[in-house]
């Protein structure tokens, strides 16, 4: 249940690579996590949310709490498509439901994560700033 207007979910294509999986060419479940991250930060990108702006004025998101639910393994060379999809935006904080699909359309995994607005320079919370605060909840 969100505070505000949900936006709707957004995809990004994620590939493969060598570099991502273990000896048996599977993904490590670390690199899931990777993933998420990109595509949680192309989708602000596509909401118009300039992060160095904010970085440069001591403003950032980090990972407070995360969950991976692995239901199957991606391999090497897969093309994959991860989802974000804001779930609870909160005054200091945003929570997503993310998955993970391979080119099949098959459900590969799905994190929880949530995600605290600080001030970089204190590591304390601080208020979600109003203009992201509004494009998030717009969704666009």
């Amino acid at each position: 249940m969100s505070d505000g207007k949900e936006a709707p979910a957004f995809t990004w294509p994620v590939r493969v690579y060598y570099e991502d999986t273990d000896a048996g060419g599977i993904v490590y479940y670390a690199n899931y996590l990777k993933f998420c991250e990109r595509a949680r930060t192309e989708w602000l990108r596509s909401l118009g949310i300039d992060q160095d702006v904010w970085l440069d004025l001591q403003i950032g998101f980090v990972v407070r709490q995360v969950s991976l639910d692995l239901r199957a393994p991606a391999r090497f060379n897969d093309a994959l498509r991860v989802t974000v999809e804001p779930k609870r935006i909160r005054k200091v904080s945003l929570e997503c439901t993310q998955q993970i699909f391979n080119q099949q359309g098959e459900l590969l995994c799905v994190a929880e994560v949530k995600a605290a607005c600080v001030n970089l320079s204190t590591m304390k919370p601080v208020a979600i700033p109003g203009p992201i605060l509004e494009v998030i909840r717009r969704g666009s």
